[in-house]
């Protein structure tokens, strides 16, 4: 059997490129060339939405290696029109998702909107983005090298093609930026040299450093040795996560140099092509998300985005206001000048969002990500602006300043060619947890992110669009009082005081374990003491929570991993559907909430209204 023969087999068997590079010990990209120069390319097949009752005429295709005699099987010609691809985010999984599926069928809108032709490239049945009748043409297939550059080869056969806008796909389409570059394909937008300035650790930093914008310490490793002297070298507690994953995936606050050598033991895998990120992590920040829209010149910031957990909860899990309500003008200011900055040394041309945090009066860079971001779907419902429109006409080519003409009564300039939104109302976004479904995982949020789906609560006060939030996420607030059960970690004790006495005040009963007992007593609050789980297999907070004798919980974990007292409460939480909260900032949330509703009058606003 030849190679050609074999070549065939494997990729009708499903094999990629890649997979057949290790085998034949070839480099991906020679197994590409040699089997383009034998003819083995894909064929694309259309998807039948009729079930063979009816013809189905759909621009829906499937790739398939049925034979090499490719225009006698091909389904799926190229029109002679102008036209672009659009990288989907693929399946949906924690880290992205349908987010970013909102963001691909608002590109498409406005490609058609102008004429051009919108190819979408995903394959996850489960979204918008890959209904049949909602781009020009759409191909169902992995968000991989391999299939995108067939799919490129293909539609560059007539017409005009663009290229491929990778801003809307999450991290997995632009993770592509570079390596189409590399393979002579036109990435619209940002360039793929400067998406990689700004994913890239060291190259970002050296960014900021010729900025004059503060970004805490950190550093790289490659192994555990250097793990411990970055660490000792910026001082505990550190951010740490690895380099290569979604979603914030084993992402950890490490407290003492122990902890660290146990999770670089037990939780990631440390090598010089998998190095870890460690970061000062800055203790009681609060943290702020921005998402605009630049084209290289003009910058339309969307949204300063407050977030309500403290620093430490991943901006996908934490509940977000918009706008700010604790920030002072100068902190603003601030903010808006760094994300102009960036936007512009970056030559952002389509969105970028940035993670900020503020500590002690001074903003802090964390990150900037120059793609769509998971908040664009709510912070463009919240302000009446398209976003992801908005950079999909800037991506291929239009000027911000003339597409912002139609939205003049909705921004204001606050310094040249910068603009902000000005939003009517307080919209709050609060994440929804999939925990039911999941038994055994705790629902404690942290740095590693958790949730699968979103909700928004609108209103003029903050409190009642808190408590509308927390609705929309299926979590009912008892407004009335009721029992509320406290137990925090001891760096929380002082600050759950000022809480507990809101909580006494509103007519909540208290209940607590010892350690938080004792410090509410300090300070004349009346509670009632529960014993731990370890102090009593019967007559314990858990037999309280079977018998439906408490209506909300305050607990904030240790930190550690191990499953603790903690764990099994909030466990507990989420068997028997008892509302809860793991953070202060959460805590003291819910709090305004609950008088807000009992003081003021909860009003329906329409989308008109919004806008």
């Amino acid at each position: 059997m030849d190679i050609k023969e074999i070549l065939l087999k494997a990729k009708m068997l499903g094999f990629s490129d890649k997979q057949l590079s290790h085998i034949l010990d070839m480099k991906e990209d020679e197994i590409r060339k040699l089997r383009k120069k034998l003819g083995i390319v894909p064929i694309y097949k259309m998807v039948d939405t009729c079930a063979a009752e009816f013809e189905a005429e759909t621009p829906y295709y499937y790739s398939a290696y049925e034979k090499i005699f490719y225009n006698e099987q091909n389904e799926s010609y190229p029109s002679n029109r102008k036209k672009a691809i659009i990288l989907g985010s693929g399946p949906i999984r924690i880290g992205q998702g349908i987010e970013f599926d909102y963001s691909s069928v608002h590109a498409v809108l406005a490609l058609k909107e102008m004429g051009i032709e919108a190819i979408i490239i995903n394959n996850n049945p489960e979204t918008v983005s890959t209904d049949y009748d909602t781009s020009d043409k759409l191909y169902f297939e992995p968000i991989t090298l391999e299939d995108v550059l067939n799919i490129v080869d293909l539609e560059k056969q007539n017409g005009e093609f663009l290229g491929v806008i990778v801003q809307f796909g999450g991290q997995t389409a632009i993770n592509l930026a570079l390596k189409l570059k590399e393979y002579g394909v036109n990435v619209l937008g940002t360039s793929p040299e400067n998406i990689h300035k700004a994913e890239d650790r060291e190259e970002f930093s050296k960014l900021l450093k010729e900025l004059n914008i503060p970004q805490p310490e950190g550093g790289i490793a490659y192994n555990e040795k250097e793990a411990l002297e970055v660490a000792k070298k910026i001082g505990y507690p550190v951010l740490v996560r690895p380099s290569y994953v979604l979603g914030g995936r084993a992402m950890q606050i490490v407290y003492d140099e122990e902890q660290l050598k146990e999770y670089i033991k037990e939780a990631v895998k440390v090598s010089e092509e998998h190095p870890i990120l460690i970061d000062k992590f800055l203790e009681d920040a609060i943290e702020l998300d921005v998402d605009a829209v630049s084209d290289g010149e003009t910058v339309l910031i969307g949204a300063i985005m407050e977030h309500i957990e403290e620093a430490g909860v991943h901006s996908g899990d934490s509940a977000t206001v918009i706008p700010p309500q604790s920030l002072p003008k100068e902190i603003i200011d601030k903010v808006i000048d760094y994300t102009a900055k960036i936007a512009r040394a970056l030559n952002v041309k389509g969105l970028i969002n940035i993670q900020y945090a503020v500590k002690d009066g001074k903003v802090y860079v964390l990150e900037a990500n120059p793609r769509a971001s998971r908040t664009v779907p709510y912070v463009s419902k919240s302000v009446g602006i398209p976003l992801a429109k908005l950079a999909t006409k800037v991506i291929v080519g239009k000027k911000l300043n003339e597409l912002l003409e139609e939205y003049k009564h909705r921004i204001e300039e606050v310094k040249e060619n910068v603009f902000i939104t000005k939003p009517k109302y307080v919209s709050i976004k609060e994440s929804v947890f999939p925990f039911l479904k999941l038994p055994g995982v705790d629902p404690v949020l942290g740095p590693e992110m958790k949730s699968t789906g979103e909700a928004i609560g609108i209103d003029k006060d903050f409190g009642l669009a808190y408590y509308k939030s927390q609705l929309s996420a299926n979590m009912e607030i008892p407004i009335n009082g009721g029992n509320v059960f406290i137990s925090v970690k001891d760096r929380d004790k002082d600050k759950i005081i000022e809480i507990a006495k809101k909580l006494h005040e509103l007519g909540f009963n208290i209940y607590a374990t010892e350690g938080t007992a004792n410090k509410l007593r300090e300070h004349n609050i009346p509670v009632r003491l529960v014993k731990k789980i370890s102090e009593s297999s019967t007559d314990n907070i858990i037999s309280l929570l079977k018998e439906g004798k408490i209506d909300l919980i305050i607990n904030t974990a240790s930190g550690k991993r191990a499953k603790s007292e903690g764990y099994y409460i909030r466990r507990a939480a989420v068997d028997f559907g008892i509302p809860y909260v793991t953070t202060i900032s959460g805590a003291k949330a819910l709090v305004n909430a609950i008088e807000s509703v009992r003081n003021k009058k909860i009003e329906v606003y329409s989308l008109d209204e919004l806008l």
